[in-house]
């Protein structure tokens, strides 16, 4: 076990954990924030995507060693009430169905507009490539990417 001081949404956070730890447990299990969700674990879904450092990183795979020194982004820090341009077209293109996918969809469009604030329809898809969404809302989400980059 060891100590970790972390920036999570802005504020510091510490930890004692083994340094082995999946930021992904890290976020759910010591600091309660579970809008981050588990769907794989070998970073092939998605579905724990957070910003390190402003990029889209799968959390289930990421050390909490390697993030101590990052600024670190989850779902519940984009926006505390829910208006971020992402977060809003979302709801415009009514994209969640089951929504267990959403976050990690969102955090991955977010990070892309804050590195491409206007993408084109095949960056879009490159950038959410690998984000499963079992629902199959692909159309409406890319969709809703290309409205919150208007609205940026």
């Amino acid at each position: 076990m060891a100590i970790f001081n972390l920036n999570i949404n802005g504020k510091s956070q510490q930890v004692d954990v083994d340094p082995n730890t999946p930021m992904l447990w890290v976020l759910r299990d010591h600091l309660d924030l579970v809008g981050t969700k588990f769907g794989c674990g070998i970073a092939q879904c998605g579905a724990c995507t957070i910003h390190l450092d402003g990029n889209a990183v799968r959390s289930c795979q990421l050390p909490v060693s390697s993030a101590q020194d990052s600024q670190i982004t989850t779902i519940e820090g984009l926006s505390e009430t829910g208006d971020h341009p992402v977060q809003k077209a979302w709801m415009e293109h009514d994209v969640p169905q089951c929504g267990y996918c959403q976050a990690g969809q969102i955090m991955t469009a977010a990070a892309l507009l804050q590195q491409n604030p206007n993408p084109s329809e095949e960056e879009i898809e490159n950038a959410m490539n690998g984000n499963i969404c079992r629902c199959g809302t692909y159309t409406r989400i890319k969709a809703a990417v290309i409205t919150a980059s208007q609205n940026l």
